[in-house]
């Protein structure tokens, strides 16, 4: 008797926004003064550091609740299920919809309940609703649907992380070229079959932390905009993600009976290649381990970050076979893990 994700599904855009397009872009520090590199050298040190060389833009019809729903419809049909038997749709993500021609963020109703509404389900008692949780909310989700099911609250959720990044970027912050849209989502439910998730852990840093991402001003001090973005202390976070992540991803599997020589796959948000390769390599430091060829799938070469989205757009493309030289088998120990706004952490053991 395992609580096992038996569904997935993900949905990513059409429009694809390479590194080359944004030659153009008029790229300014914090404190509105020029850049003194040109364009073409700030965008190749970009992909030098992040690995991104492409990613993925929402059409302009098309909203935050719009991908959530396409990757929702992908999973329940995956998962071979009747939607009315639904328990919980938990929508995670950090925005809400943001229409192109606005940049104010529209989350009533929410999200979840948009979904709902969407793939026209009738039962009131299954419960809609969003997760706020930065870059880890999706794996937020299935952790607090794994404690609906295991608790006989529920015997079936939809966990989707979307999100439409593409709408809240300063086009003058060079940090812009990182975010994408996209959405994923899965079926978790009670099943005869052994596995599925073992433990999990989550954290919360707010003492001194809780402001390195945050809603800012364009760092163009000239223009007539009055508009919020996403922004970052990149340093601060990649220092935070280094001390903090891997030693959550520990105590996430010390809770169990495994070792990391268990470990098949470690599927981590795909904020930035080198920083998240830097981070399983001190996870597997803790070991004294090496880390193994082929153990870190990654998407965001091509698909960008697009926050709560990468880790279960990252899962689905693998079981389809979309990741070049990577697949899942039966019985695999996985590890998800992620960091975010929050700034939040957590990490989840899965048995495939």
């Amino acid at each position: 008797m395992g609580i096992k994700i038996t569904g997935t599904g993900s949905y990513i855009p059409d429009e694809i926004e390479k590194n080359e397009d944004f030659v153009n872009h008029q790229f300014l520090n914090g404190d509105g003064a020029q850049i003194q590199y040109p364009t073409d050298v700030i965008i190749d040190k970009f992909k030098k550091i992040t690995g991104i060389e492409e990613r993925r833009y929402a059409s302009p019809e098309q909203n935050a609740s719009d991908l959530a729903f396409l990757s929702a419809e992908k999973a329940i049909t995956n998962a071979g299920i009747d939607r009315e038997t639904l328990d919980y749709i938990i929508v995670a993500h950090n925005f809400g919809d943001v229409d192109i021609n606005s940049a104010q963020a529209d989350t009533v109703p929410s999200l979840a309940s948009r979904v709902k509404h969407k793939l026209g389900i009738h039962n009131p008692y299954c419960v809609a609703y969003d997760v706020l949780f930065g870059c880890p909310g999706w794996i937020e989700g299935v952790i607090q649907a794994h404690a609906f099911i295991k608790s006989n609250m529920a015997k079936r959720c939809l966990v989707i992380g979307a999100e439409t990044l593409s709408r809240v970027i300063d086009k003058h912050d060079r940090d812009s070229m990182i975010y994408s849209d996209g959405s994923g989502a899965v079926i978790l439910e009670n099943t005869e079959e052994s596995g599925g998730v073992i433990s999990s852990v989550s954290a919360s840093y707010t003492f001194e932390e809780s402001n390195f991402l945050f809603f800012g001003k364009t760092y163009n001090n000239t223009a007539s905009d009055n508009n919020k973005y996403i922004k970052m202390y990149g340093r601060k976070i990649y220092e935070f993600a280094l001390n903090k992540v891997p030693q959550a991803m520990k105590a996430c599997l010390d809770k169990t009976d495994f070792t990391i020589t268990d470990l098949k796959k470690i599927l981590i948000h795909q904020a930035n290649e080198k920083m998240d390769e830097a981070i399983v390599k001190r996870f597997y430091g803790l070991y004294n381990q090496e880390i193994p060829d082929g153990i870190m799938p990654m998407s965001i070469q091509k698909l960008g970050n697009s926050s709560v989205a990468t880790i279960p757009t990252l899962f689905d493309l693998i079981l389809k076979g979309k990741i070049e030289n990577q697949t899942i088998q039966k019985g695999d120990i996985l590890l998800f893990a992620s960091v975010g706004a929050g700034m939040n952490i957590n990490a989840l053991l899965y048995q495939f």
